[in-house]
């Protein structure tokens, strides 16, 4: 692991890259802690300050293009700003409900999926946990599509799997035993 092609990357990349990092830790705490609390509140925010810097500056990153300057990334990025924005005003109008599952939706599909794509071979952060991708790699060979529905399986395998242990959680019983 080195930091390298990182440190030598742009700084909107740079940028990006450790607030999504410090959201991603963020959000790790935040499922794992007591919903409502004065410290879910506060670290609430400033998870959500740091997202909105993540997901702006994603904006500025052109590394892939699909269509002119944008990729299928930048949808993520669209879709999880109108998710961020949605949560907050679902929170400020007290549908905890409804901010509960927007913020899991956002954690999951956002946080997940896009730190999945950021580990395909000959994207930055590949390079800093794997080293540089060989030209002849044969995991630059596998189509896009594939790491894309691999990506999505992962995401739901893990909203099921954490749905099971937080159900299990709250009610002591094995999965199925409680319904």
């Amino acid at each position: 692991m080195s930091l390298a092609p990182l440190t030598s990357a742009s700084a909107v990349i740079q940028l990006h890259a450790w607030t999504a990092i410090i959201a991603l830790g963020l959000a790790v705490f935040m499922m794992l802690r007591r919903k409502g609390t004065v410290t879910h509140r506060w670290v609430g925010r400033f998870w959500l300050v740091v997202m909105l810097v993540t997901v702006i500056s994603s904006f500025y990153i052109h590394e892939l293009q699909t269509w002119g300057p944008w990729s299928p990334i930048h949808i993520l990025s669209l879709i999880t700003l109108v998710l961020l924005l949605r949560a907050y005003f679902a929170i400020r109008q007290r549908k905890v409900m409804q901010h509960a599952e927007l913020m899991k939706v956002a954690f999951y599909n956002a946080l997940l999926l896009a730190t999945f794509f950021t580990f395909l071979p000959g994207r930055i952060m590949h390079d800093v946990v794997f080293g540089p991708s060989a030209a002849g790699s044969t995991d630059s060979a596998i189509p896009l599509w594939v790491w894309i529905v691999v990506g999505v399986a992962v995401v739901l395998g893990g909203r099921h799997l954490a749905s099971a242990i937080i159900r299990k959680r709250h009610t002591g019983l094995p999965e199925g035993q409680g319904e």
